[in-house]
């Protein structure tokens, strides 16, 4: 293995490593907004909106995440409208359609983790809540949301490292992500292992930098649970 050929192109994987997360960071933060409406709709059984959001979940999940990509950059090209609309100059780039793609993966994914974790949340606190005054959506936005949020953390960790191992998908669609800018080197300079060795040992990193995020977020908020409780212990 010739090392010398990842240094002498640590541009390329640099490139590679930006694009791959812009890409995953868009995709999650797309994917988390649209993912709370479906959450919440579902959770709260809202009739059509919450039959609407299931199937769309059924969907996006029951299909793999490389022939929806495939769809959105070689098949919508198939479509005159398409081709002709103000959205086409955005639709034939691919990096814009792989950020779609993800995106919409992403909600489907992420509206399931928060839809058990709201599911989850004890009467109890809904009682407390319109106790206290708030309407429904007062409530699910002070307090169901925010408890909802931090119990699917260790869940959606997982979601995120899916996702970085997902991105690999833009690389097929032209994107010199890190697998991109791996399959460039091997095929530049005729070799095996270099590019591709080299990808896995920076997916790893990123792998790892999310893990020990997600661990120290989940410490924080058990540190504020801890000490809230025990406030609450000490007033009574």
């Amino acid at each position: 293995m010739d090392l010398s050929l990842v240094a002498d192109n640590w541009t390329l994987f640099a490139e590679g490593v930006w694009t791959t997360l812009w890409l995953v960071t868009l995709s999650l933060i797309l994917g988390g907004l649209m993912a709370i409406p479906l959450a919440v709709v579902q959770a709260f059984r809202v009739p059509v909106l919450g039959q609407l959001a299931a199937g769309y979940s059924y969907a996006i999940r029951g299909t793999p995440v490389l022939i929806q990509v495939y769809l959105l950059y070689y098949g919508l090209a198939q479509f005159e409208a398409v081709r002709t609309s103000v959205f086409w100059p955005l639709l034939r780039d691919a990096q814009t359609c792989a950020l779609i793609g993800f995106a919409l993966n992403s909600a489907a994914y992420t509206g399931e983790i928060l839809r058990g974790a709201i599911a989850a949340i004890p009467r109890g606190l809904h009682e407390a809540a319109a106790a206290l005054g708030l309407s429904r959506w007062m409530a699910i936005r002070l307090v169901v949301l925010p408890l909802a949020i931090r119990r699917s953390l260790p869940a959606y960790s997982n979601e995120v490292i899916f996702m970085i191992h997902a991105s690999v998908i833009a690389s097929t669609i032209t994107v010199v992500d890190i697998l991109g800018a791996g399959r460039q080197l091997n095929s530049t300079y005729y070799v095996v292992y270099e590019g591709f060795l080299t990808a896995a040992v920076l997916y790893m990193a990123l792998v790892l930098l999310v893990t020990l995020a997600f661990r120290m977020l989940e410490i924080r908020f058990l540190d504020a649970f801890t000490a809230g409780a025990q406030r609450e212990k000490a007033a009574t």
